[in-house]
């Protein structure tokens, strides 16, 4: 397969059709674990996902519950795509033009930033545990492009291309939050050795194409030494993704990270990422009192979500263009870009992920629970509020239309 000049644009619209009609079963996933968790099955549910299981391969054996088994062995190839999309939007998509970054780039940064000084403003307060900072930090972008794919009809595509950029940039700062605040008490003899495969699968990619069975067994063997070494394991799902290719082998041969995107990213859009919604948006409120669902790691994680998205996001975009540093996205007025600033604010999978780590515990522990609500609280919020800005920048902007003719 020959890459044609039009590639990079082609594959970006790929990604954003796959990424929004997933949104629509993240959604049915979560709705569907909050029905049981408020049901008769209740007990069976939750029974289920502390469950230990087991994996035995030879003399190798691995044990953990079935929720830990989704957060580090499903999410790990979640995070595999994202090493492979960033690595590929880097070198061949929307982020290899540095003059379309400097807006996107800066609003992910206030979109990092302003959510995380909310939380702990609310978290000082109110008294409330100030390591659910990173929280509220996240977009997920398969939430966030269902939304803006429902209501986003007639607005300019340049508003999806912004979503994702920054929805790319978002995942970078959160890959190394986790690298930083959640890898500690690590093992390193296996970290070397996963570090050392690395290294050498690497340098075997440079002079020779491997076959795909060896890219599968190498990542599965660097998985399992990251759960030994007690290394997050998005992180090296990430950096197994810098090794893959991107070149083609040869004129009729398919860059190996696209063809790896290609295999994987449906199995993760439409399978991962739902089972893991399932698995983490349970929440029983047949005991959650006023005091509870008003908690400070609720608020704090709600308000971040929801105020302080709106306010980095569209904040530092307009920061940068005011700076003459970028630009707004062509076509796009700030009214329709102030819906997108609320769309960021769905976190959902990623802000459900990061709660896990910052509070690891029982999937049913006071903090579990209360990071839930807050991430739902926040994100349902940003998905409606943003939904109806949207809506109402696209019917003002068809109103203006004949003035503008005229």
């Amino acid at each position: 397969m020959t890459i044609t000049s039009r590639s990079p644009r082609r594959w970006t619209l790929d990604f954003l059709k796959t990424e929004a009609a997933s949104g629509a079963i993240l959604g049915l996933a979560a709705l569907l674990a909050l029905v049981i968790a408020n049901s008769s099955m209740a007990g069976t549910y939750f029974a289920f996902l502390k469950s230990e299981q087991t994996l035995q391969l030879g003399p190798l054996s691995l044990e953990m519950a079935v929720s830990e088994w989704i957060k580090e062995g499903l999410m790990a190839l979640f995070f595999l795509v994202v090493g492979l999309e960033i690595k590929y939007e880097i070198l061949r998509g929307e982020l290899s033009d540095p003059k379309r970054l400097v807006t996107p780039v800066m609003a992910a940064l206030g979109g990092m930033i302003a959510p995380g000084i909310i939380y702990l403003g609310v978290a000082g307060m109110m008294n409330g545990p100030v390591q659910g900072w990173p929280i509220p930090l996240a977009t997920d972008i398969a939430f966030a492009l269902a939304v803006f794919a429902l209501v986003g009809k007639g607005l300019p595509s340049s508003l999806r291309v912004f979503l994702l950029t920054l929805a790319i940039v978002d995942d970078l700062g959160a890959i190394a939050l986790i690298a930083v605040l959640f890898s500690d008490g690590l093992t390193w003899q296996p970290i070397a050795l996963a570090v050392a495969l690395l290294v050498v699968g690497a340098a075997w990619a440079r002079q020779r194409a491997i076959p795909a069975p060896f890219w599968m067994l190498g990542f599965g063997v660097v998985w399992w030494l990251s759960v030994v070494g007690g290394l997050s394991t998005s992180l090296i799902a990430v950096a197994f993704a810098v090794i893959v290719p991107i070149n083609p082998r040869g004129p009729e041969c398919q860059s190996p990270l696209r063809e790896a995107m290609q295999d994987l990213h449906p199995y993760v859009a439409y399978v991962v990422l739902p089972i893991f919604a399932f698995a983490k948006a349970g929440v029983s409120f047949a005991e959650i009192g006023l005091e509870q669902a008003f908690a400070p790691l609720v608020v704090g994680v709600a308000a971040g979500l929801f105020v302080g998205k709106q306010l980095g996001v569209l904040g530092f975009a307009w920061l940068a263009t005011r700076l003459g540093w970028g630009a707004r996205p062509s076509d796009s007025t700030w009214l329709q870009l102030y819906g997108v600033a609320l769309l960021c604010g769905v976190g959902f999978t990623m802000s459900l992920f990061i709660g896990a780590l910052a509070f690891p515990g029982a999937i049913d522990s006071p903090e579990q629970v209360e990071v839930k609500i807050g991430v739902l609280a926040g994100s349902i919020l940003s998905a409606i509020v943003g939904a109806a800005v949207l809506a109402l920048a696209r019917h003002q902007d068809y109103a203006e239309e004949p003035q503008d003719e005229e």
